[in-house]
């Protein structure tokens, strides 16, 4: 009974110090962000850098809220979100699935796998007026351009994660007269949960990618637009601004995923 009370003390005092280095590690995000941005006004308000091209903390709010007080902010926020979302899960499900393909028939991946990696190099802008000419321009470009950019990371980086899982295990499973399809359900798809959670954090920031460089090549909408629009008519406080609230959707984007991360780790 003494070992149960100490282990549990111990353990308290273990948990304890876990709670206080979370602390410590937000409370320092914190005091480095308001330094940088306090740096940043400062520096504009005294004239040592050019607010004109740079912009200031102070000129970025007062651009977002006259934005959101036209209303105009909410039409280009709305328009990036739901391409980039509708492109971040249509590279993820199907990169996913031509990753178990690929997996299921080794000689479809012998053939494929050397023109997916030709494809991961090519840089997707080149292909930018092709995808205008055959699905027009608008959020539909935008959408082609994001799961572009996403889904051979997504191919690549699953294979991999199924190629990997234990051998000694699936010939255990064969022996005990497990089908393909059992092997697959049963132990490879477990085995790459920690891959995919990697992917899904990978495929927010790039869908991001793929949707503000969609937006550039034809939009009349989204953030990438306005991005575009402000660097055309000399408005940087329009550009940072832009940026400022692509940073934090894409912020919002990723605190999603994060539960599923805790969830598996936990399991």
């Amino acid at each position: 009974m003494k070992n149960k009370n100490n282990y549990s003390k111990a353990h308290a005092k273990y948990l304890k110090k876990l709670k206080k280095d979370k602390i410590i590690v937000y409370f320092w995000r914190i005091v480095v962000i308001a330094l940088l941005l306090g740096l940043w006004e400062l520096l504009a308000t005294t004239g040592a850098i050019d607010p004109f091209f740079f912009s200031s903390p102070s000129r970025i709010v007062t651009t977002i809220i006259n934005l959101a007080s036209t209303g105009n902010l909410f039409i280009h926020i709305w328009t990036s979100l739901y391409e980039t979302i509708i492109g971040f899960v249509i590279a993820t499900l199907l990169g996913g699935l031509i990753a178990i393909i690929l997996w299921w028939s080794e000689k479809t991946r012998k053939v494929l796998e050397p023109y997916i990696i030709i494809l991961n190099s090519l840089p997707k802008i080149a292909l930018g007026p092709m995808i205008i000419l055959w699905v027009g321009s608008g959020p539909t470009a935008t959408v082609v351009m994001c799961v572009l950019i996403c889904i051979i990371i997504t191919i690549i980086s699953m294979l991999n994660a199924f190629i990997s899982c234990d051998n000694d295990k699936i010939l255990l499973m064969k022996s005990m007269h497990a089908n393909k399809f059992q092997i697959l359900f049963k132990l490879v798809l477990p085995n790459a949960l920690p891959e995919f959670i990697s992917v899904l954090k990978i495929n927010v920031g790039m869908s991001w990618v793929g949707t503000i460089m969609g937006e550039y090549l034809s939009s009349r909408a989204g953030l990438g637009y306005l991005i575009n629009y402000g660097s055309q008519v000399l408005q940087l406080d329009i550009v940072m601004a832009s940026i400022v609230v692509l940073c934090l959707l894409a912020a919002g984007m990723y605190a999603l995923v994060i539960p599923f991360e805790k969830k598996f780790k936990k399991s």
